[in-house]
């Protein structure tokens, strides 16, 4: 049976779990592939520490080159995660005529157009489920069997640590902080909090989705991005008592004017299948125009999850090299621009947190704004004291355009009993 070479670079918690897959799992492998997948070198900087599983001395290395420029390696897995480097080891690998599987959603993101353009011309496939999603196979879902559907629809929980935090304060009304220190004792959250509290890490990942799904390359500038570092534990008591949970959203829709992208706190109605995806959980809910609507779940990260993913790649671009040509289903187009719609004409509710001062007269005023911009108010909350005479004034609007809204906001903020600017979170019906 043929022998498949593979240079893996990165040999962290991912890398790791990719051997022992490989190892575990090794027979089964090479029964469906027909041939076997062998890991001939792996690359990292750090070459000495236990991993908990033995592999040969005489394969590991600290030079990536030594992977890159060796012809007898078919595959290389790309599982640094270096910002600076990655890009060009996927480059190298591909010029090198051999087939490429990351995990790297940032760079993805941000120079996929220019890596596919040359995956392409070098007649080689970049692989990448597990840069979305860890052990749910989205990717393949979109490219191969949503393929006949023109897909209308993408609501994401695509990130983990915020996910985490929302149902931790939601469950036990903790608040954010206590929930975010739990987060990082877990293990749950990234060196760089940013990435998943402001949303980023989600709006890489819509990226990818989106550009397969909707026919066209999605610029990551145009994306809107919002995070969770403003939700307050008062916020999912008040909006739980109105129906609704609160979820860090990716959300992508096709409408008349162009695709609606966005990342943001979103409030879901507790019947709403994503309501309960909790913890850890990823879901991403699809609707397609013949498929109807889709859910599919499960672990967004870890050692196992996203070596499944990785492992599945791996089969795949080893057909690629049985068969000696470029097979990548449903590839992402990168010759066109996905057209956005504009961002001020998309429409939805909202829910909106106002902290002013206990005193006549504020709420009419609030209400003149919001009647000038065109902004219909559904219902009003207004909570008991609060210290210093201030006093949370909850609206609830009906569906309203993101122009008004953002123009209101700003006139209510500058109210001087208005004493902090107003919390906004949309709503997903």
């Amino acid at each position: 049976m043929k022998k498949i070479k593979i240079g893996l670079i990165g040999w962290g918690t991912v890398g790791t779990g990719v051997v022992k897959l490989l190892r575990r799992n090794s027979a089964l492998i090479s029964r469906r592939l027909g041939a076997h997948l062998v890991i001939s070198r792996i690359a990292d900087l750090d070459i000495k520490r236990d991993r908990g599983v033995k592999v040969s001395p005489s394969i590991l290395t600290r030079d990536p080159s030594l992977i890159l420029n060796d012809p007898g390696i078919d595959i290389v897995i790309e599982l640094t995660g270096d910002p600076a480097r990655s890009g060009d080891f996927i480059l190298q690998a591909l010029r090198g005529g051999k087939q490429v599987v990351t995990a790297n959603k940032a760079l993805l993101a941000e120079s996929g157009k220019m890596l596919f353009k040359e995956a392409e011309k070098n007649n080689r496939g970049i692989f990448f489920e597990a840069a979305v999603g860890g052990g749910i196979p989205i990717i393949k879902a979109i490219r191969e069997g949503l393929e006949a559907n023109k897909i209308t629809s993408i609501l994401g929980i695509i990130n983990g640590t915020t996910n985490y935090i929302l149902s931790r304060m939601t469950e036990d009304g903790i608040s954010f902080k206590a929930a975010l220190s739990e987060a990082q004792k877990s293990g749950y959250a990234e060196k760089d909090l940013s990435l998943d509290l402001e949303g980023i890490d989600s709006a890489h990942k819509l990226v990818l989705l989106a550009s397969l799904a909707f026919g066209g390359w999605a610029d990551l500038n145009k994306v809107s991005v919002e995070g969770i570092t403003n939700i307050s534990a008062e916020d999912i008591a008040y909006t739980a008592g109105l129906g609704f949970t609160i979820k860090l959203l990716a959300i992508g829709k096709q409408t008349g004017a162009g695709a609606d992208l966005r990342v943001h706190p979103t409030l879901i109605s507790h019947r709403h299948l994503l309501s309960s995806v909790n913890g850890v959980f990823n879901a991403i809910y699809l609707e397609g125009n013949y498929s109807d609507q889709q859910l599919f779940q499960g672990k967004g990260a870890g050692e196992g999850p996203t070596a499944s993913a990785v492992a599945a790649d791996l089969i795949e671009a080893g057909e690629n090299v049985l068969s000696g040509d470029y097979l990548v289903p449903g590839k992402i187009s990168v010759e066109k621009d996905l057209k956005l719609a504009p961002k001020g004409e998309i429409e939805c509710r909202h829910y909106i947190r106002i902290p002013a001062v206990d005193q006549p007269g504020v709420l009419a005023r609030i209400a003149n704004i919001l009647g000038a911009g065109n902004i219909s108010i559904a219902s009003v909350i207004q909570s008991g004291r609060r210290k210093r005479g201030i006093v949370p004034v909850i609206l609830m609007t009906h569906k309203s355009r993101e122009e008004a809204m953002e123009k209101a906001l700003k006139r209510i903020s500058q109210l001087a009993e208005v004493k902090s600017p107003p919390l906004r979170i949309r709503v997903e019906d």
